[in-house]
């Protein structure tokens, strides 16, 4: 299983304004520098997630966006689902009669069960502590860690 290359950028992006945060907004070209994304592209997952509540904008000079909760309370689920919807493993169901009946689907519901409660389990301030243990570069490094 993968994730979508949407729900990897949209993980990078609200790390990079969790990791990178500061006083002020950050906006989406210097995310997408430092993140290797296509400006407009991650401009478009950030409008997702300022839909779904995980991130604010502001306008104007000075403007971008930051965090719209705490880190400790963004989860790696919400940023998923916030882009690509609820979190489903099972395949698209293909076939009919008998050979439907002896296939192991029963065990999908529960695969995606677990993968979301692990997910629901890792939130964005553990992703930035994990950044800062590891001692991973941050761009503002005089910039407040209000998520340790």
């Amino acid at each position: 299983m993968r994730f979508s290359l949407k729900a990897r950028y949209a993980i990078y992006g609200v790390f990079d304004l969790a990791y990178n945060a500061g006083k002020d907004p950050i906006q989406s070209r210097r995310v997408s520098e430092r993140q290797g994304i296509p400006v407009r592209y991650m401009e478009q997952i950030f409008q997702q997630l300022r839909r779904a509540g995980l991130v604010a904008s502001k306008r104007g000079p000075g403007g971008g966006y930051v965090l719209a909760r705490p880190a400790e309370e963004i989860l790696l689920r919400d940023v998923i689902e916030a882009v690509e919807g609820p979190l489903n493993l099972a395949p698209e169901i293909e076939g009919e009669g008998q050979e439907m009946s002896r296939r192991p689907d029963f065990l999908w519901p529960e695969l995606t069960a677990r993968f979301s409660s692990t997910l629901a389990e890792t939130t964005l301030a553990r992703l930035c502590r994990e950044a800062y243990r590891i001692e991973m570069p941050r761009d503002d490094s005089d910039a407040p860690m209000y998520f340790i």
